[in-house]
């Protein structure tokens, strides 16, 4: 037999390294060898036990003290590591699992997972129940005015529902059921993917780990039916685009008897021609005649109740926005509402009679000497000032 190694040699590493920089030592090394990168070399695969093996020593910190002091030694008599020894790794993967993450107690690694809980057998990881239906989802189109007294809609959708003949069960008439013969009712399969093995959903029983013995016919065992379902959705008042309600247990239905999934209804509120909606408020853009914005008055201004009165002030600028309490969207969930902004716009006539535009030319003459406003004062004041003039 072969004369050992030493183990600091194997791993190309000094007696002082430290447990950082052995374990980045032993992940090359590991990749370099692997077996699945040298398909058929026995001396990778040689090299790539003897890494592991020196590994399993000196990341062990009592295992490499007594190395340190005996060598070799320190482990004859039968409690040589290895793959095959008393001592050594007897599953392939627990070496990867303390480097990479999860150690020997088989506790959540990278590693772990990716490939489950372990390896070899029927399926360690224990049985799997059936896993409850879909969750479904459906949007509803509303409008704005509905959006802010609330409304109800009744759907239509599509889901997977009970099977009628076998009352959801999967079994026909004096069926039942009975372990599964492909995970040996572990609901769970071990698959060989070259080195590794990969732990995944039996395909048969698809978890259960039990399968129907007299399938019913209409379902073909798995006790579920396509179905066309109405249901009356009560959407409250205030709600915003993009809201989910939830309808609990109008999903799909379980396979074979499990609970059913839930129908998540997404609401779009569509776009208004005339309001604009923020948060609870309200907005709104509404033309002014330069008379009204000049003189004052009363104006009339759309709501969503209906139009309600403004009182314009004399001398009241473009774009001047006005606060309405209480005219925007009804707050979800309480009685309380949000506010409208009316935001005017003084309208400026494209089309004057030569009747009009003589009486707006004396009009400016009346005012000549105050034709420029306080504001354009202002601005090209400062203006002049910017520019050093």
């Amino acid at each position: 037999m072969a004369q050992k190694r030493d183990y600091y040699e194997v791993l190309g590493v000094s007696r002082e390294v430290s447990a950082d920089e052995l374990k980045k030592a032993y992940r090359k090394l590991a990749v370099k060898y692997h077996p699945d990168k040298n398909p058929g070399d026995k001396q990778a695969e040689d090299r790539f036990k003897e890494v592991g093996e020196a590994y399993e020593i000196l990341s062990d910190d009592q295992k490499r003290a007594a190395y340190d002091r005996y060598g070799h030694a320190a482990f004859a008599g039968g409690a040589a590591p290895g793959p095959q020894g008393a001592g050594g790794f007897h599953d392939p993967f627990d070496i990867f699992r303390e480097v990479f993450g999860g150690g020997g107690g088989g506790g959540g690694g990278i590693f772990d997972s990716f490939f489950g809980s372990g390896g070899g057998g029927g399926g360690r990881g224990g049985r799997r129940g059936t896993g409850r239906g879909n969750d479904l989802r459906y949007a509803v189109e509303i409008s704005l005015e509905e959006a802010a007294s609330g409304v109800e809609r009744e759907i239509q959708y599509e889901r997977m529902g009970a099977c009628g003949t076998c009352s959801g069960s999967g079994s026909a008439a004096g069926g039942g059921r009975k372990t599964c013969r492909t995970c040996g009712g572990h609901g769970q399969v071990i698959m060989s993917r070259g080195f590794f093995q990969v732990q995944q959903t039996c395909p048969d029983c698809q978890g259960a780990g039990e399968v129907v013995s007299n399938p019913c016919k209409d379902c073909q065992g798995s006790g579920q039916k396509r179905e066309r379902t109405k249901l009356r959705v009560k959407i409250p008042a205030g709600i915003e685009d993009g809201s989910r309600l939830r309808s609990t247990g109008n999903g799909d239905s379980g396979a074979r008897g499990a609970g059913n999934g839930d129908l998540y209804v997404v609401v779009q509120v569509r776009a208004h021609e005339v309001f604009e909606r923020e948060g609870d408020d309200l907005h709104c853009r509404m033309p002014l005649t330069f008379v009204t914005a000049a003189l004052g008055g009363e104006v009339m201004v759309p709501t969503l109740e209906g139009r309600a009165m403004l009182k314009i002030p004399a001398g009241t600028q473009n774009d001047t926005t006005f606060r309405m309490r209480g005219k925007g969207m009804k707050v979800l969930g309480r009685d309380a509402r949000g506010d409208l902004y009316v935001h005017v716009q003084i309208a400026v006539p494209t089309r004057l009679s030569g009747e009009q535009k003589t009486l707006l030319e004396a009009f400016a003459k009346s005012v000549g000497e105050e034709r420029t406003s306080t504001a354009e004062e202002s601005f090209f004041e400062k203006a002049r000032k910017f520019f050093g003039q």
